[in-house]
């Protein structure tokens, strides 16, 4: 059977204490990106269907992958929110977008808005 997915390191040895025997090799930088992009959504999938906090815990074990191989801090993102004003915005009122009326003032314009 071939998986061909990111794995968390100690998986190997459990399929061999378990009479396996894993295939597996070391990612270079660009396979690793692709794995951890495919596996962010496979976790966020499975948080999906599940809606546990282990789940979660598993998007958020990604996302941690991802800022270390980006080099990006999770203090920076933080600030990138802040500074785009989305700290405030954090869907706490639970809007739901329907739909929108087009502005007639906005001429050619609309189409940049209201797609």
């Amino acid at each position: 059977m071939k998986y061909n997915k990111l794995v968390r390191d100690k998986i190997p040895e459990h399929i061999k204490q378990k009479g396996g025997e894993p295939i597996t090799h070391i990612a270079d930088e660009k396979e690793y990106w692709q794995k951890l992009k495919e596996k962010l959504l496979e976790e966020t999938t499975e948080f999906i269907e599940a809606e546990s906090p282990e789940e979660m815990a598993d998007v958020f074990e990604v996302i941690i992958a991802i800022l270390e191989n980006k080099n990006w801090s999770f203090d920076k993102i933080i600030e990138l929110q802040e500074k785009n004003g989305q700290s405030e915005a954090l869907l706490k009122n639970v809007l739901y977008w329907t739909n929108h009326r087009k502005n007639p003032s906005l001429g050619f314009f609309n189409s940049f808005f209201y797609n």
